[in-house]
């Protein structure tokens, strides 16, 4: 016996002797983050039970992007200092200062910024406070943030 749905392709069979239900289900594992999502085939509801996807903060995203792409300028030598990149860039050059501590951050941190894991309330503007710069003390000091 096979049941197939258009909608979702999903296949169940039974053995010849009734003893075996086997179930056809197609999704794809999708590892993000360290952790790994069930992809559903398009086309299929969400279930009561999934939690809401994360939502990145998109300004923080932005600021971390922006942070290693100014580094990389300074790395190359094509802008020799933070000043002349922010003339070039427009902005402050204590903003280029600022931002550029971002590069800093221990790559779970900002596995969290990009996956939107962060602590709920946890913006841009608590990045541009002082932050430790070992990794370890970063995350107690986001955990203290968070409470």
């Amino acid at each position: 016996m096979t049941n197939t749905t258009p909608s979702t392709m999903t296949k169940a069979s039974l053995s010849a002797d009734g003893s075996i239900l086997s179930v056809w289900v197609p999704l794809r594992l999708r590892r993000r983050g360290g952790r790994k999502l069930i992809i559903a085939p398009a086309g299929t509801p969400e279930p009561d039970w999934a939690p809401p996807p994360p939502k990145a903060d998109a300004t923080l995203v932005k600021a971390v992007a922006r942070a290693h792409r100014w580094k990389k300028l300074l790395d190359t030598r094509q802008y020799p200092t933070i000043k002349q990149l922010a003339e070039a860039e427009k902005v402050h050059e204590s903003y280029v200062g600022n931002l550029l501590k971002l590069t800093l951050l221990a790559p779970d941190i900002v596995e969290a910024i990009l996956d939107g894991r962060l602590p709920k309330g946890i913006g841009l503007a608590h990045f541009m406070e002082p932050w430790p710069a070992i990794w370890e003390e970063q995350r107690v000091y986001l955990q203290a943030l968070a409470q």
